[in-house]
């Protein structure tokens, strides 16, 4: 579009523009239509030539280049683009720093423009003082004199009610903007910037206070407002340190809570180091009590309803904040710190019932079964989630199968997870690492003693439990508390403790795994006896019958069936320790004795035939030929 006759439009003068841009849309529009046309008689070439696959290769190669060329440029000015952004980010920084720098001394001046203002009232007491003792003495008995004399009372008592009015509304105000204060000192701790935690006087303007004390003290009625401002702040104390009925719900309710109460300290605070003896050292140490008992009532009543770990774990973190930034106040949280080591039993609790369902699911899950591993890549997955040391098994080839089964891996992970847990809680509780690990051994134990102990034994009683997933949890049990030491040395790195520590707790795992261990060997000899009683119930001799001549006799079908199924059941028992096994075998042999003697020896049978004998006879040594070689 650029040419003389565009050049000639434009020097032309303003009022030429809409010519300008109607003449710039027709060139444009003629410039589109020469490429259009062109288009289509390229299109109509390539379809009309049949050259349409080389059209798309040429194509291709061109649009390949042009990708280099953009690939190129980006690289170019990459660097140029995040040097660019960095700089803006510094910019940035500098200037929310001075933004808020200039905030506070708007802030200042505001405060300082202020109190120049207000202290007119000053000169007026005096000068109203000087009028009453000195001038009106001297002028004499004037009619003028004695009605200023008169009016002068009337005109202290409207300086003193005008700064009480002003006064009441700085309370209110306050009592409004109590969560703003506090949460602003919070956040500063928060930041690690407790240097700049005398910042109230930023956020409230104490001149009415400052105004009304002097006032008073200047018409000698001190005590009487010290008495009516400490009575007001005790009330306003109270309807503060007053929780709301749902504030266990969300960590947001104990926020606004806390931040209340750390305004309202922060005020008085300030207060306390600002005049002389509105408020005193034992004044604000008396409220303070006050909210400390009321305060731990409230978080001990609140903080019970909650049956969620992590927002007990949020709320400690609340309230170690909290008191860090009355701390820095000069204010004695040593009972807080004390109530979050009562929390940490609550805390404990909550999370013994939060892995309690966890530990049912894995067992309600588990197939009880040896997991099969196809892989190098399988079977470092199963070996980085538990720590299983069997060199014999590191030499097999693939595919293969580990000793236990799903249940023991999940479970190292959980025991794992629940260590983490507690140890986050104990975080910036300001305790030793020794206490710190004390409070993890002892917790660890008692989710294995108590919560992990009953889950086996859930899982153990179950009725729909066969003898090969019994056999499958002695397994793994053994593997389990061979691990014991492991979670040992876990906990001692991360609390960088030593575990051969004289003080330090041991961990009751072995017991744990030992109870569980036995409660299904128990429980093997239970149902295999069961199991037994099952075929023996269907033995029906013919105590009556009458013998076979020299035949040899077989034995019963019941009893070829129960050896059967006893050999099928002890080829299982083979990944059974020795003595499990052989115990097994024992109890069912002394068991099938014992009751084909009592068979013999029941009251109802009266009779007994030689045949009936040498039938029973020969079923008791097939038992004894076949016990032999289980």
């Amino acid at each position: 579009v650029h040419g003389p006759h565009t050049r000639n439009l434009i020097s032309s003068g303003p009022d030429q523009s809409r010519k300008i841009r109607n003449f710039i849309c027709h060139r444009v529009s003629c410039q589109l239509d020469v490429g259009k046309r062109k288009l289509f008689l390229l299109r109509q070439s390539v379809y009309d030539g049949r050259e349409h696959g080389l059209f798309m290769e040429k194509l291709d190669v061109r649009i390949r280049n042009h990708d280099r060329e953009i690939e190129k440029m980006c690289n170019h000015h990459f660097q140029g683009f995040v040097d660019s952004i960095t700089e803006l980010l510094k910019v940035r920084g500098e200037l929310m720093g001075s933004m808020e720098e200039l905030q506070l001394c708007r802030v200042q001046q505001r405060n300082i423009a202020t109190t120049i203002d207000k202290l007119t009232y000053y000169p007026a007491l005096r000068t109203l003082e000087q009028l009453e003792h000195t001038c009106l003495p001297r002028a004499g008995q004037y009619r003028f004199c004695s009605i200023m004399a008169e009016n002068i009372p009337k005109l202290r008592i409207q300086i003193r009610d005008t700064a009480m009015t002003q006064l009441r509304d700085f309370l209110e105000s306050i009592r409004k903007h109590s969560d703003k204060i506090g949460e602003t000192a919070i956040k500063q701790v928060q930041m690690q910037h407790i240097e700049l935690i005398c910042g109230a006087q930023d956020l409230v303007d104490f001149s009415p206070v400052y105004r009304c004390l002097h006032i008073y003290t200047v018409l000698g009625l001190r005590d009487v407002f010290e008495n009516y401002y400490r009575k007001q702040r005790r009330k306003q104390a109270r309807l503060v340190l007053q929780p709301h009925s749902n504030m266990h719900e969300t960590l947001e309710g104990y926020r606004q809570y806390f931040n209340q109460i750390v305004g309202f300290f922060v005020v008085e605070d300030h207060v306390l180091h600002t005049t002389q003896g509105l408020v005193n050292r034992a004044y604000v140490e008396e409220l303070w009590e006050l909210a400390l008992s009321k305060l731990i009532a409230a978080l001990r009543t609140h903080s019970s309803y909650c049956d969620n770990p992590d927002l007990v774990l949020d709320l400690k973190n609340l309230i170690v904040l909290f008191a860090d930034t009355l701390q820095g106040y000069g204010f004695p949280v040593s009972q807080l710190f004390d109530m979050l080591l009562e929390m940490r039993e609550q805390y404990g609790e909550i999370l013994l019932k939060k892995w309690n369902i966890t530990f049912r699911q894995v067992l309600d899950q588990d197939n009880f079964s040896p997991i099969p591993v196809s892989t190098e890549q399988e079977y470092k997955h199963y070996t980085s989630q538990f720590p299983l040391q069997d060199p014999e098994l590191d030499k097999l080839p693939f595919p293969k199968k580990l000793p236990f089964s799903e249940f023991v891996p999940k479970v190292y992970c959980q025991l794992k997870e629940f260590i983490y847990a507690c140890l986050k809680y104990s975080e910036d509780l300001h305790l030793s690492s020794t206490e710190v690990d004390d409070m993890i051994r002892k917790s660890t134990n008692v989710l294995l003693t108590r919560t992990l102990s009953h889950c086996l034994h859930y899982a153990i009683k179950k009725k729909n439990v066969g003898l090969a997933e019994l056999v499958q949890v002695i397994i793994n049990t053994t593997h389990l508390e061979q691990c014991c030491h492991f979670l040992e040395e876990f906990i001692s790195n991360i609390t960088n403790v030593p575990p051969d520590t004289a003080n330090a707790t041991k961990l009751y795992g072995t017991s744990t795994f030992k109870d569980a261990r036995h409660a299904a060997e128990e429980e093997i000899y239970t149902n295999l006896n069961a199991k037994i009683d099952q075929f023996l119930q269907l033995a029906d001799y013919d105590w009556m019958a009458a013998g076979q001549g020299g035949g040899t006799l077989e034995a019963s079908d019941y009893l070829v069936d129960l050896i059967a199924f006893l050999k099928s059941t002890f080829s299982v028992f083979t990944n059974l320790p020795g003595k499990v096994a052989q115990t097994a075998c024992m109890s069912a042999c002394k068991h099938i004795s014992t009751s084909l003697m009592q068979l013999l020896l029941d009251p109802e049978v009266r009779q007994i035939s030689v045949g009936a004998l040498h039938q029973l006879n020969t079923d008791v040594k097939e038992c004894e030929g076949e016990c032999s070689t289980f």
